[in-house]
C-alpha cells in the first residue's frame, strides 16, 4: 500500500512540474516581440459572435494588430480563420472587415478563409507568403503564441510575436487547456 501511495505521489508530482514548465513556456514565448522587421504579420482567427462581432479574445488581436499596423505601414497583414459551424461569417472576412473599418489600407489585408485549427492557420497562411519569406509576425492572445510558434517552425516559418491580452474572463479556463494543446504540439506537432 505504501508503495502505491508513493508512487501516486511521484506522479501528482510530476504533473505539477510539468503543469509549472508548460506555464512557464507559455511565458517565455513573449520575449520574442515583434519590432516591424517582418514584412507580413498573421493575426491568428478566434471565435466571431452572430452579425460578425469579434469576441473580446479576437478584438484583442484585431486592436493590437491595429497598433502594430498603423506603425509599421510597410507591413501587410494575413487574418486568418473559416467559419465555424455556430459562425455566420469567416473569422477572416470579419477580421479583414474590422481593420479596413479602422483605417488600414484594404490592399495591406489577405484572408486565409479555410482553416479550422491553429495549424491549418499558418499553413494555409504560408501558401500566401512570397516563396522568398520565411520570417512573419504572429499575433494572438498571450497564451497562444508559445504553441503558435512552435506550428510556424512546423510549417516551415521562424515568428516573432505580439501579444494581445487575455480576457480575464476566460484567462483561466484558456491558460489550463493550452498546457494540453502544448503537448500535442510537442509529441504530434499539430
Amino acid at each position: 500500500m505504501k508503495r502505491v501511495i508513493f508512487a501516486l505521489l511521484i506522479i501528482i508530482l510530476i504533473l505539477i512540474l510539468i503543469y509549472f514548465w508548460l506555464g512557464n513556456e507559455m511565458d517565455a514565448a513573449l520575449k520574442n516581440e515583434a519590432d516591424g522587421s517582418n514584412e507580413y504579420v498573421v493575426i491568428l482567427g478566434a471565435k466571431v459572435k452572430p452579425g460578425g462581432i469579434p469576441s473580446l479574445s479576437l478584438k484583442n488581436r484585431l486592436d493590437v494588430a491595429l497598433d502594430y499596423l498603423q506603425k509599421h505601414p510597410s507591413v501587410k497583414a494575413i487574418v486568418t480563420g473559416g467559419q465555424g459551424a455556430d459562425e455566420d461569417r469567416t473569422e477572416a472576412s470579419v477580421m479583414a472587415a474590422y481593420l479596413i473599418e479602422h483605417g488600414i489600407d484594404q490592399n495591406r489585408i489577405m484572408l486565409e478563409d479555410q482553416s479550422t485549427s491553429t495549424y491549418e492557420n499558418l499553413l494555409y497562411a504560408k501558401e500566401l507568403l512570397p516563396d522568398e519569406v520565411t520570417n512573419i509576425t504572429i499575433i494572438s492572445n498571450d497564451f497562444h503564441l508559445k504553441r503558435a510558434v512552435i506550428l510556424a517552425e512546423k510549417v516551415g516559418l521562424q515568428a516573432d510575436v505580439l501579444a494581445a491580452p487575455t480576457p480575464k474572463v476566460v484567462n483561466t479556463k484558456s491558460r489550463i487547456r493550452e498546457r494540453l494543446a502544448l503537448i500535442k504540439a510537442y509529441v504530434k506537432g499539430q
